[in-house]
């Protein structure tokens, strides 16, 4: 057959047929691998050869029947059909399995204007040359198939109307380190880049999409939340629309605060018109959002916040809903509900919850971010006045018609605005937070925009990463990690590019960043620690105080050498008060861990010195980016040992890690017994947290009696998180048994945010 039949290589050339050399490259990636044969995925290939055959199509082949052998018995086959996809990846990009040398691709990478130019003006040859020296191209034979996938869909630099792709992953991870630090002096920047570059290329510190597919590009936006507040005006309408259609166009997940529209019938222009109320505008913002496609790949997503006392809320509630028809449904936002003590309270005593317009309590809507006691007072004296348009609805009628659309749509969100404002970095009277983003992590003070050039206004950006517990084997890594991740992300600020002046202002003012963790759910397997019965409580505190201390400490000490950001004055830092003064003392009683860092003598140094940056953590979904590292996403139970995530390149399968070792310490989403100890480890984070977390609720309806989940239990669950001090949820998941009939079952997870940002 070798003699008859050739092959037709990528450059056109013809050459015979040399089974050898496939069987060569197949067990190449099998070297020190467990578990994996090398004659089986031969086998499972069934190769039809025929003269002329292209050795691309051998290849997919191959990399497909070796991905198809993917299991929990044989794991292995992750990295066998990672290794094959690499070689035939670098095999497209560079027409050879070498790398080429750095300075020279990078040069051919500029000229074709596919990277951007600083690189060359910035960095001499000789520095890239000690670059290309240090980078380790065998780092990409430790990527998952999955992993490799999701670079050549989403990251790597490709035309993506072609499919050619131009580069391999470690040099995105050179190069990206090499944008990040090119202000520093030289005689210290080739040592910062090194530095992070290995704690990106072996996976300590993960990176959110914007980052990972934008650096090193012509493109200068990456932060992956936006939040943008829409006042009671429609020239504030018309420069929120426009702001939206910016910043989805530049693949940012959008937060939209549309609570201070006034309500139905609500007069204008002093009683000359009736108001036509909240839907016809929020189906103004769904259409923006909706206008630009992100990379050509999908629509837009986001997320708009009101408050459930606001006079429209029962049909606000029902909008996501499947029932009534398109005139008073706007179904492609989601929506995050916002809530506080006082309403809690109403629902504990079987009291009554009164509804306004905004328009019509002046003070009202301010003071239910701004200041608990000021809203109470002016909450009941608006009650008590009988010329003021209001509606009453008892309590648990209005948390049920809440938790009941959360439940049945899975993506009516919560924000507990007290909590957000109470245990924030900022000033609440100063700086308020009024809004969430996308996935409910971000808590930034936004203002209104008056019209798109307007700098009075606000709109808030954050900058992600992401700390790979699973990488870290003591808490003193953090040290390190944090001071490379907070420097990297705050010169990022002033790299990028911002098309909105509100969002350079707010930007440059409090310089943002949040930072976060994924493989949560393997440190706590590794560790022996459970979700569901306390045990993780104490290695969960000691953790995130932590990140949360190394986090301060770099910022504090970059605001020695950079100074502090512009608006320090407006963090509750500047007056001394730290995570650890704030938090919900009812924590005590469920985790009486001591703290174990010196915050006294931080709190010194920041009240001396400042920080660099208002907020530096908030912890995000991270679906996709933390396949990247072969990690368990966020802090998120795994719903199976093995996750399966549909692609265009079919279905991706990817093994918990260490699963032979520690499977049997996992603990599944859905053999956890309830969101209790779930929710106290949110609970916990959030002591430390100073943005906010996007923490689920999960229910499987074969659990109570009628196959159906009480409405007691989740009002109980929405009552248990409150008092916890958390501050927002996301999503609200129900097991719905289509593919849970073994306990092996693979489940399809959601992609990060379901739209576009948050990947981290």
């Amino acid at each position: 057959m070798n003699q008859q039949l050739s092959v037709s290589k990528r450059d056109g050339r013809k050459e015979p047929l040399d089974l050898d050399k496939i069987h060569r490259v197949i067990e190449w990636a099998a070297e020190g691998l467990k578990n994996v044969s090398v004659s089986q995925v031969e086998l499972k290939s069934h190769i039809q050869f025929y003269d002329g055959i292209r050795t691309k199509d051998i290849h997919e082949t191959i990399i497909k029947a070796a991905a198809d052998q993917i299991s929990k018995e044989s794991p292995d086959y992750q990295y066998l059909a990672a290794r094959l996809a690499v070689f035939h990846l670098r095999k497209k990009a560079y027409g050879q399995f070498e790398p080429p040398r750095l300075f020279d691709h990078v040069t051919k990478m500029v000229e074709d204007k596919r990277y951007d130019a600083h690189l060359l003006v910035d960095y001499t040859e000789q520095e890239l040359d000690e670059l290309d020296a240090y980078l380790d191209h065998s780092r990409d034979l430790n990527f998952s198939y999955a992993a490799v996938k999701q670079l050549e869909g989403k990251y790597l630099v490709q035309n993506r109307v072609s499919g050619e792709i131009y580069e391999s992953a470690q040099f995105l991870y050179i190069l990206v380190a090499a944008s990040l630090f090119s202000d520093y002096p030289r005689e210290t920047r080739v040592s910062y880049i090194k530095r992070f570059y290995d704690a990106v290329s072996m996976f300590k510190i993960s990176l959110p999409t914007p980052i990972m597919a934008g650096v090193r590009t012509p493109t200068r936006q990456f932060s992956s939340c936006v939040l943008i507040e829409c006042g009671d005006s429609l020239d504030s309408i018309n420069a929120t629309s426009s702001a939206i259609v910016k910043y989805v166009s530049q693949r940012a997940g959008i937060g939209i605060n549309a609570g201070r529209i006034r309500a139905l019938g609500s007069h204008i222009r002093n009683g000359e018109a009736y108001h036509t109320g909240c839907i016809p505008f929020y189906k103004h913002f769904q259409t923006a959002v909706k206008s630009c496609s992100q990379g050509g790949v999908r629509g837009g997503a986001a997320t708009l916040f009101y408050p459930l006392w606001h006079l429209e809320v029962e049909n606000l509630l029902v909008l996501k809903n499947n029932r009534g028809v398109d005139d008073n449904r706007v179904r492609h936002l989601d929506y995050g509900v916002q809530f506080n003590k006082l309403m809690y309270s109403r629902l504990i005593k079987d009291d009554y919850i009164t509804l306004f317009s905004p328009s019509d309590v002046p003070g009202l809507y301010d003071a239910f971010f701004e200041d608990q006691d000021e809203f109470d007072a002016l909450y009941i004296k608006y009650e008590q006045d009988e010329s003021i348009r209001k509606k009453r609805i008892k309590a648990v009628e209005l948390f049920s018609m809440f938790a009941q659309e959360r439940a049945s749509t899975g993506r009516i969100y919560l924000q507990n605005v007290d909590h957000c404002n109470t245990h924030s970095p900022f000033i609440s009277k100063v700086a308020p937070i009024r809004q969430s983003n996308l996935c409910l992590e971000i808590a930034l003070p936004t203002k209104p925009l008056n019209n798109v050039n307007d700098e009075e206004g606000e709109i808030a950006l954050c900058t992600l990463s992401a700390f790979n517990l699973g990488a870290i084997e003591s808490l003193d890594e953090l040290e390190e990690l944090a001071e490379l991740a907070v420097r990297a992300l705050d010169n990022l600020l002033d790299f990028q590019d911002y098309p909105v002046p509100a969002a350079r202002n707010a930007t440059m003012g409090r310089r943002t960043l949040g930072i976060g963790v994924i493989n949560y759910a393997y440190y706590l397997a590794k560790n022996g620690k459970r979700y569901s019965d306390g045990s993780a409580n104490a290695l969960t505190h000691k953790t995130f105080e932590a990140i949360q201390y190394y986090l301060m400490k770099a910022s504090n000490e970059l605001a020695k050498e950079r100074g502090a950001c512009p608006k320090f004055n407006e963090t509750t830092y500047s007056q001394g008060i730290m995570p650890t003064d704030t938090y919900k003392r009812d924590l005590d009683k469920i985790c009486d861990e001591p703290l174990h860092l010196d915050w006294d003598s931080l709190r010194a140094s920041i009240q001396e010195h400042g920080m660099r940056n208002s907020t530096l953590s908030a912890l995000m979904p991270s679906e996709t980016s933390s396949q990247i590292s072969n990690a368990t996403n966020g802090i998120e139970p795994p719903r199976g040992h093995i996750s399966v995530k549909a692609s265009k390149d079919g279905i991706l399968k990817q093994v918990v890690p260490e699963y032979e070792r520690l499977k049997d310490n996992y603990e599944l989403l859905w053999d956890i017994p309830s969101n209790d100890g779930y929710l106290q480890l949110v609970g916990i984070m959030q002591k430390f947290i100073d943005q906010t977390i996007s923490a689920n609720t999960n229910y499987d309806p074969n659990k109570f009696e009628g196959g159906k989940v009480p409405m007691k239990v989740l009002l109980k669950d929405l009552l248990g998180a409150y008092k916890l001090g958390v501050k927002t949820l996301y999503y609200h998941n129900t097991r719905d048994g289509a593919s849970d009939a073994q306990d092996d079952t693979p489940e399809v997870e959601d992609d990060d945010c379901a739209g576009g940002a948050c990947k981290i």
